[in-house]
């Protein structure tokens, strides 16, 4: 899978008289928030090395929430452990659900609503925290929004999109999460992203 999203730059240099370029891709930043079971967390620090899965929701959408979080919950379905042995699919990635409603959805809220999907809450987190940390990280580092916005009460970001990042940060997908096609290439490119190795 090409990392074909968000170019930071184009670096060039010469050897053997040649010039030859390369691609430097948006590695996207950290973010520090609360989840369901009340930890502090930050989704690189904690998460290294795992592929992560983020979509935004909110609590009391009546539409389009339910049914993506529906379709996330299919992604976290399709990678349950084998009964005998542990997957090693399941365990190098994570499913991250952040509400862009963190005024109303507090950490009990989060819980009461992954629990009525059945969370595995090892593997899928649901994160609420600073209003302007989550829409700078969803405007800014995952490209979701195209229109500015400060985070402040008027600002609202309202996404069906899902975003899939590698281990090292770089986005790899977008996909619409209202779409059980697209979850399930979504599916397809988690397990392409387990067996990628990495550039000497």
């Amino acid at each position: 899978m090409p990392r074909h999203y968000m170019v930071e730059r184009t670096d060039s240099l010469t050897r053997d008289g040649k010039v030859k370029y390369d691609t430097v891709y948006h590695k996207v930043a950290d973010l520090r928030l609360s989840n369901q079971l009340g930890a502090n967390v930050c989704l690189n620090k904690d998460l290294d090395g795992k592929i992560l899965v983020i979509d935004f929701f909110y609590v009391s959408c009546p539409n389009i929430c339910p049914h993506l979080t529906s379709n996330m919950s299919l992604l976290q379905g399709a990678f349950k452990k084998d009964m005998k042995k542990e997957n090693p699919v399941e365990v190098s990635f994570q499913l991250v659900s952040v509400t862009v409603n963190p005024g109303a959805d507090s950490v009990p809220a989060l819980r009461a609503y992954a629990d009525r999907y059945n969370v595995n809450h090892d593997h899928w987190w649901f994160l609420t925290g600073d209003k302007k940390s989550i829409y700078n990280y969803a405007r800014n580092e995952l490209g979701l929004a195209v229109g500015p916005g400060d985070g402040g009460a008027e600002d609202f970001i309202h996404t069906e999109k899902i975003v899939l990042l590698d281990k090292n940060r770089n986005i790899r997908g977008y996909y619409n999460g209202l779409d059980s096609a697209e979850i399930k290439h979504c599916a397809d490119d988690i397990i392409l992203l387990t067996l990628e190795r990495e550039k000497k």
